[in-house]
């Protein structure tokens, strides 16, 4: 009787980029990888009967499969499997691994094939990306410093930051400001002519909810309260739909929005 060996499966370890993630891919398609899984370095967990390793991020690399990816399939493709990467949903890198593989092993486009569960999976989490980034350029609300910078604080469900660039230096180019996610830890930073992602350390017990007298001009009081004012004024009590207006400003959102603190 012959006993095949089992071939041991191996986990690529990457450094949570996008361009680390692209060059985990290269690599499965470069060695002709078949069972493997790839990982975050900062959710890794030791999987029983697989091989560690871990990839260099190579801009080189993840370029081509970039690249190669939007000639293979159309730009709302890799459009989505951006926007499902930023999920940071658990095994979504082994989702669009699959997805990305398909793509690349018919020579007809597959990208609309929703029968494939990685093509329906990364649709729809793209999708709740998209609405996430629709939100925070909806309701992120800015209190001017003391150091005349505008600072937002914001904690999506999702690491939609990347997205919502464009949007807030095209809309506000004539303003230094600073939109920073709580949530993970970093921001991004407006200089008049550049963005840069940053990093910040906070007063311990800062209250983001807050708008400290410390750290805000004494303006933007000022302003918060005209702004709460003009809110009040057109909110039609008697028109009041609780449910519609739920749905439209989730109610996790309220604590950061000028209009739904106590009057000043």
């Amino acid at each position: 009787m012959n006993i095949k060996p089992r071939m041991q499966e191996k986990t690529l370890v990457y450094d949570g980029s996008f361009e680390g993630f692209l060059s985990c891919v290269f690599y499965v398609f470069e060695y002709k990888l078949q069972q493997v899984t790839i990982q975050n370095q900062l959710t890794n967990q030791n999987r029983l009967f697989s091989e560690n390793e871990s990839i260099i991020t190579d801009l080189e690399k993840s370029d081509r499969v970039w690249q190669g990816l939007k000639r293979k399939a159309s730009t709302i493709t890799s459009t989505k499997i951006y926007y499902a990467f930023l999920s940071e949903k658990e095994n979504i890198e082994n989702i669009l691994l699959s997805y990305i593989q398909y793509i690349f092993n018919h020579q007809q486009k597959v990208d609309t094939d929703y029968t494939n569960p990685s093509v329906l999976k990364t649709s729809q989490v793209a999708k709740n990306v998209s609405r996430e980034k629709h939100r925070m350029e909806a309701f992120i609300r800015f209190k001017l410093t003391k150091d005349t910078i505008y600072f937002a604080n914001i904690e999506p469900d999702f690491n939609v930051l990347p997205l919502i660039s464009k949007h807030f230096k095209n809309r506000y180019a004539d303003q230094k400001w600073v939109i920073y996610d709580i949530k993970r830890n970093y921001g991004m930073y407006y200089n008049l002519q550049t963005l840069e992602f940053i990093n910040m350390e906070f007063p311990q017990n800062f209250d983001f909810t807050k708008t400290d007298n410390n750290f805000f001009s004494d303006k933007e009081f000022h302003f918060q309260k005209l702004w709460k004012d003009y809110f009040d004024s057109t909110n039609i009590k008697e028109r009041k739909n609780i449910k519609l207006h739920v749905r439209h400003v989730p109610k996790r959102y309220w604590k950061y929005l000028s209009e739904k603190q106590p009057d000043l």
